[in-house]
């Protein structure tokens, strides 16, 4: 896959696989993000039957969970990294302030972070993205310039941590320690899934509030752990994009070794974490110690995949539809915001929350994905820049950029 011209506020190139991947990562998190817009977030892991266990609901919560589940938002994260450097070597190399770096990519973070908090606080959905991979962002461009190792190394620090905080915690406790800490953690996440859903059924004053609340528990301590696992991801992106595989440079039998070498890991993790989560019967989990290992296993394979159909005459034109989508990645994000957490599920809309099924729930995520896919093609045959994209490169540029 090589690079294609694109209308860049600087007139950079961009690489189609990087669209490709954007696209497809960016629609596929919605498939994540709808059961927490329609129903409790806490339920979403806490216990999965509550937001219905019928046959079909298990099927569709099975593939989510093997094919989605952290590894849309894992791409994005890979491509942030793989990104940064693009952009920070071209600000180096068109600059010779030291500053310059830091400077511009820093004001480049400050506004994606301002609209990350809009879309928290003011389009009220609480899982916003934006604001923790604008400051992850930040944390990686000061290694950006270490070596490809490195890089790599750092990216699976966080899987690391997990792993050996989590060998650590189930060797140190005892089985009756480990029952009792179990006991307590789901009653207060049971406590929490009646929360979410007194205001998710509540009026419109409720649900704004309820949102707020959800917000800025989600901003408190647990926010660190969301920047350093960004930010490693970013890295380890960054550290792929080095050696060439994430851009689409690699042979065809090397992205087969690679897409066996992610799926062959990921795979059987996540069949063992999903039959874990799916007994149900109160013994304590182990999976979420190789939890963000898997993450990556499973999207390593996933961009070998895209990589190894966008290098066929076919595979690229079955694909052709997500270039578009990934250049209106951000508007998309947005547009997912409004149409599913506001016109379907909230009081201010059809205030659908809480009456779907796992299948119900990612069939509206396919139909809003479909709808979304087709309005960027047709959008971005017109149009140079999608619109939230205009506002924030304007922005960042100091200027008003052109749309067509």
């Amino acid at each position: 896959m090589t690079p294609r011209p694109a209308e860049e506020p600087d007139g950079a190139p961009r690489i189609a696989l990087f669209d490709i991947l954007r696209g497809v990562a960016i629609l596929a998190i919605l498939f994540m993000n709808v059961s927490e817009m329609g129903a409790s977030m806490t339920a979403n892991w806490a216990d999965v039957r509550h937001l219905g266990w019928s046959g079909m609901d298990r099927v569709a919560w099975w593939l989510r969970t093997l094919l989605i589940e952290g590894t849309a938002r894992a791409l994005l994260e890979m491509l942030f990294g793989a990104g940064m450097l693009i952009l920070t070597d071209r600000i180096a190399a068109t600059s010779e302030s030291l500053l310059a770096v830091p400077l511009r990519f820093g004001w480049r973070q400050a506004v994606l972070w301002a609209f990350g908090m809009a879309h928290m606080f003011l389009l009220l959905w609480p899982g916003d993205i934006l604001h923790t991979y604008a400051v992850a962002a930040l944390v990686a461009c000061t290694m950006r310039a270490l070596p490809t190792r490195a890089l790599l190394t750092l990216g699976l620090s966080y899987a690391a941590f997990t792993m050996a905080l989590g060998t650590t915690t189930v060797l140190a406790r005892s089985p009756e320690q480990s029952v009792a800490e179990r006991v307590a953690f789901d009653a207060a996440n049971r406590a929490a899934v009646l929360s979410e859903d007194r205001f998710g059924h509540g009026d419109r004053t409720a649900w704004v509030h309820g949102q707020w609340r959800v917000a800025i528990d989600r901003l408190g301590s647990d926010e660190v752990m969301f920047v350093w696992e960004a930010a490693a991801t970013m890295l380890f992106g960054a550290g792929l994009y080095r050696l060439g595989s994430l851009g689409g440079r690699w042979s065809r039998r090397a992205y087969w070794w690679m897409l066996a070498a992610g799926y062959g890991l990921g795979v059987p993790l996540r069949v063992y974490a999903a039959w874990e989560a799916t007994r149900f019967d109160g013994r304590a989990e182990l999976a979420w110690i190789w939890e963000d290992a898997s993450r990556l296993a499973m999207t390593i394979g996933h961009v070998a995949l895209f990589a190894l159909l966008a290098s066929t005459f076919r595979g690229e034109r079955w694909l052709r539809p997500f270039v578009a989508a990934g250049r209106a990645a951000l508007t998309l994000y947005v547009a997912q915001t409004v149409i599913v957490s506001w016109l379907i599920f909230s009081p201010f809309g059809l205030g659908l929350y809480g009456r779907m099924g796992w299948a119900a729930l990612m069939a509206v995520a396919l139909a809003v994905d479909v709808a979304l896919l087709w309005a960027a093609v047709v959008y971005m045959r017109h149009f140079r820049i999608a619109p939230v994209e205009w506002a924030w490169r304007s922005l960042v540029e100091g200027r008003r950029l052109r749309f067509r």
